[in-house]
């Protein structure tokens, strides 16, 4: 689920845009909204509020127009995202954190000590690394993902010292094996031939190796849940998106790899996760 950025003011992670000046005129919003509504845009007026707003002048406005009505999201025209009261920098072509997402980080929080060590991994923006970092201060977090752009936001939405480029674990230096108390992990888990079928607005503006995730989409939770116990302190907690329909294959790949692990629903969010602790069994709850 994404939602549309919010035309009040998050706290910013970067400068806030230009506005118009007194002096400029002032662009048709009507027109503009009805613009917006004729090529899809479900919100269209809190759009043209918001392109409005990040527009230095009349072309800026035009050309952020243009490449919304083409398809582009929302948030890599503006350039951020909202994330759980954050501003993050998003650029084309970067996945652009969903609303769901903010199930990992409610749950990567619980018996979270102060001095804890946290990995987002396939971070993306750093979205969840950034919302940690906010709300607990005092904790490590170190964030990875293998593609480039999204890296280069990650480095501006975070420290730019604990974000790595790389496959999943390897980005990460060997000296860190077996001390995260906790890795959050948003893998892509669309099956390769549901691509397709997904909204143009991913399909067509993010990346492809943020989204597809195999076969039956599980290739990357494989692969992540195979090695995550070799970065994990005793105990330590594995936490993975998923979608409800998967949530059982997820949970047996836990399984198998001796996590004690559960299934984890957000109604409200249509979000679903698997949590799972060095250890092994299973259980569930909703």
């Amino acid at each position: 689920m994404r939602t549309v950025p919010t035309p009040t003011h998050p706290t910013p992670t970067h400068p806030t845009p230009t506005h118009f000046t007194a002096a400029r005129s002032t662009p048709d919003r009507s027109a503009l909204t009805a613009r917006l509504r004729a090529a899809g845009c479900v919100y269209a007026e809190d759009e043209a509020s918001l392109l409005l707003e990040a527009a230095d002048d009349a072309a800026h406005l035009e050309t952020m127009v243009e490449r919304r009505v083409a398809g582009e999201p929302l948030e890599q025209v503006l350039g951020w995202a909202e994330f759980m009261g954050l501003r993050l920098v998003v650029a084309p072509g970067v996945f652009v954190p969903r609303a769901r997402t903010g199930l990992l980080a409610r749950l990567a929080v619980e018996g979270l000590g102060p001095d804890a060590r946290v990995l987002d991994l396939c971070c993306g923006t750093g979205a969840l690394a950034a919302v940690l970092a906010r709300d607990h201060e005092g904790i490590e977090l170190w964030a990875s993902d293998i593609d480039r752009a999204a890296v280069g936001c990650a480095t501006r939405n975070l420290p730019a010292a604990q974000v790595r480029q790389g496959d999943l674990f390897d980005a990460l230096p060997p000296s860190l094996r077996g001390s995260f108390d906790v890795v959050v992990v948003n893998a892509p888990y669309v099956p390769s031939a549901a691509v397709a079928t997904m909204p143009r607005e991913a399909r067509d503006h993010e990346a492809l190796v943020t989204l597809d995730g195999g076969r039956d989409g599980l290739d990357l939770q494989r692969r992540v849940i195979a090695q995550a116990t070799g970065w994990l302190v005793p105990g330590g907690r594995l936490i993975i998106e998923t979608s409800r329909g998967q949530a059982g294959a997820t949970l047996a790949l836990f399984s198998a790899a001796g996590f004690d692990a559960c299934v984890v629903l957000d109604d409200d969010l249509d979000a679903t996760a698997v949590v799972g602790t060095t250890g092994r069994g299973t259980a569930s709850r909703g």
